[in-house]
This record gives structure tokens, C-alpha cells and sequence, in this order.
């Protein structure tokens, strides 16, 4: 259960970027905003005025709302005709999240407002949600903790001639019966994906997802993950998974081989671990975003490597850390025209990887929160390459 003391702090921080916008209020109908702010991730909508106390408006399920939720007045939906009773007259702004609001919601509530204007707050939301406190924290430290344990048990299961799938069904099963709730929350449209585990070239074919790797996948339905294919002695098996426990994702890489690795990926595996030190060293307060990525690919580039940074050649990603929480994508992004400044409490993890097709991806990803001062290793497991 999420602390009242957490969604009380969490909900007077929101309230505060309200009344200097100025917006009247937030209503919040996607579920894991609502979670955040509420405890409870039933089918819900939030209303969070930039002044009073909250009112949670629940379709599905009101008892484990009501039993859930740390919002004091929780009722159930209202009809479409009872709707536009709750809020006051003097309440002419709301904000949305515009970044992950269908256009029928939209529809249903501009209708039912219709003499109200609708402000986006979006950026708002995200950028509160990007700063961990001490008791998410600590979610996040359980989850490194699961991950790095199904991590640690990779060398007792993987051998030659195993599928992709095989690799991913082990390490799934390991990481489902330590607790972790499976399915990754991507904000972003168009995204999905459980976790990566592939081998060799099928690690460097180009896809959907936004990403250095994708993978080949099952079908063209779900062109993305581990295939059917054996995995080839002395390739590269990449393993990249994200763990959910409590509700709070990590992200982690590290790489595999059976028998010896080519020198160029050998190679390139430690330009990426001299691009992660070189980002890690960097990882405080005030540190400009799009610095830190610039500074990933000089580096690459500098070693003759810039063509395979970061993905598929001419496909690359365009970033190379991410932040994460209660979703894969949040906040901040080492990315180019990313201006934003690093925080005590944001949560990244750090992936530089290289792809050259025909032989495999290398690189390595952990998940970082900064700090006052410097930032601590939330997937703290050996970084090096694993032979077997």
C-alpha cells in the first residue's frame, strides 16, 4: 500500500504547479497517473482542484477503491448528466493529459463541459512524477534487488543450441516467481514489449520499438523479442529486461556468450562500458540532459564507432539513458534537445550498446537514481561481459 503521507505530498506538489499556471484544477483519467496520486489503480477518474480537497469518481472497482485509495472522498461515477454538478461554476480551466488522452475521452468530457477550456498538463504531470522520493526509493532498490537475482542465474540455465525463447521463458520464470508483476508500462503511443533476449544478428534487426535493440520476434504481429531461433556458439546473447516489483520498473542489460567472442564486439563492449563510466561520473545535479547524451556519442565517434551506436545503422536511437518509475519511458532523457537538468530523486538507467549486423549487439544498461552529491547503482550486479 502507498503511504497517505506519499499521495498527500504527491497531490500538494500538483496543486502548486496548478496555481502558477494558473489552471483550476487537473483531471487525471489515465490509471497510472491516478495510482500515483491516489494508491489505487482501479478504473477511476481523479479530480484534483488547484485549491480544496481531491474527489475520486470510480467505475470499476468502487469496494478496493474505497478500501485502496488514500483520497478521502471517494464516490462512484456519476451519470453524464450528474457529471458537470461536481464541478462549480467558478471552475473554467481544467487541465488534461493531453500526451495520453483518446480523443473520444476528450470528446466525452468537452461535451459534457463544453463552456470550459481544457489545458494541457501533461509536462506538469511528468515532470512531478520524475522525482523520486526516499519511500519510492526504495521500491525501486527491491527491484534492482529481483532483477539482479534472475540476472545472477542466467549461467545456471543457458547452454548451446537454445532458442531465443527458451532464454526468455528461463529468465521470465525466474523473475515471475521472485515477485515481479510482468507487464512494462510504456507512456508512449505505440509502444510495447515485455523484454529482450537475443542472440547474434537477430539482436540487430531493425523494428517498432524505440529502442537500440527490438529483436526479431514471433510474428509480424509482434515483431519484437526473442524468435524461435537456436542460438549460435560465440555470438552474443543479449539479455534486456525490465523488472516491476511493487509497482516500480527497473531496466538492466548485460551480455552472454558460449565459447569466445569476437575482438571487434569485445572491443566496442568496452567503449560502452567507458561511455557508461563517463555518464555515471556525470550523473548529478544540474547536469544538462542533452550534454550527457552528446557527450555518449563524441566518444563513440571517437573510436570509429559512431555508425553502430545506439542501434541499427541509420536507425539508431536517439538517446542513450531514460528515466523510470511506475513506467519504462519517464522523465528524464539523455537525449539530444533535451535541455532539462538532472534532480536529486530522478531514476535513469543508462544504456550504451552497439549493433553491427551480421554479428550482434554488445553493451551494457543499469538503472541509477541521482543524489544530492553523486548517484547510487540501484542494479548492482558485475558489469563485464559473462562467458560460459
Amino acid at each position: 500500500m502507498v503511504p497517505r503521507t506519499e499521495t498527500d505530498a504527491r497531490i500538494r506538489r500538483l496543486q502548486e504547479r496548478l496555481r502558477q499556471e494558473p489552471v483550476d484544477g487537473a483531471l487525471l483519467v489515465y490509471p497510472i497517473d491516478v495510482y500515483y496520486f491516489t494508491g489505487s489503480r482501479q478504473n477511476s477518474a481523479l479530480w484534483v482542484p488547484a485549491d480544496g480537497e481531491p474527489m475520486l469518481l470510480v467505475k470499476k472497482s468502487y469496494a478496493r477503491a474505497a478500501g485502496e485509495s488514500n483520497i478521502r472522498d471517494v464516490r462512484p461515477f456519476p451519470s453524464s448528466r450528474g457529471l458537470p454538478s461536481l464541478f462549480a461554476g467558478d471552475i473554467r480551466k481544467i487541465g488534461l493529459t493531453f500526451d495520453v488522452l483518446p480523443v473520444q475521452q476528450f470528446r466525452y468530457y468537452s461535451d459534457l463541459l463544453h463552456d470550459r477550456e481544457f489545458i494541457d498538463v501533461s509536462a506538469i504531470n511528468r515532470e512531478i512524477r520524475s522525482v523520486k522520493s526516499p519511500w519510492e526509493l526504495g521500491r525501486l532498490r527491491d527491484s534492482g534487488k529481483g532483477i539482479c537475482g534472475a540476472f545472477a542465474q542466467v549461467p545456471s540455465f543457458l547452454r548451446p543450441g537454445m532458442r531465443e525463447l527458451d532464454v526468455a521463458a528461463e529468465f521470465e520464470y525466474r523473475l515471475r516467481t521472485a515477485g515481479s508483476e510482468g507487464h512494462l508500462r510504456i507512456r508512449a503511443f505505440h509502444q510495447e514489449i515485455v523484454g529482450i533476449a537475443v542472440g547474434g544478428d537477430n539482436a540487430t534487426v531493425p523494428g517498432c520499438f524505440d529502442g537500440p535493440v527490438t529483436g526479431k520476434g514471433l510474428s509480424t504481429a509482434a515483431p519484437y523479442g526473442p524468435s524461435e531461433d537456436v542460438i549460435a556458439g560465440g555470438s552474443p546473447v543479449m539479455i534486456d529486461y525490465g523488472a516491476i516489483f511493487g509497482g516500480y520498473i527497473v531496466d538492466m542489460t548485460r551480455i552472454f556468450v558460449v565459447g569466445e567472442l569476437d575482438a571487434g564486439l569485445q572491443r566496442a563492449f568496452c567503449v560502452s562500458a567507458e561511455i557508461l563510466a563517463w555518464i555515471v561520473e556525470r550523473l548529478r545535479p544540474g547536469s544538462i540532459c542533452e550534454d550527457l547524451y552528446a557527450g555518449a556519442v563524441r566518444i563513440a565517434e571517437g573510436y570509429g564507432l559512431g555508425e553502430q551506436f545506439m542501434g541499427y545503422p541509420g536507425e539508431q536511437a536517439k538517446f542513450v539513458g531514460h528515466g523510470v518509475g511506475l513506467e519504462l519511458d519517464e522523465l528524464p532523457v539523455l537525449a539530444q534537445r533535451f535541455r532539462m537538468p538532472l534532480a536529486a530523486g530522478h531514476v535513469i538507467a543508462v544504456e550504451p550498446k552497439f549493433a553491427f549486423p551480421g554479428k550482434g549487439v554488445v553493451g551494457i544498461e543499469n538503472t541509477y537514481a541521482v543524489t544530492e552529491t553523486e548517484c547510487e547503482k540501484i542494479t548492482n550486479y558485475p558489469d563485464e561481459i559473462v562467458y560460459l
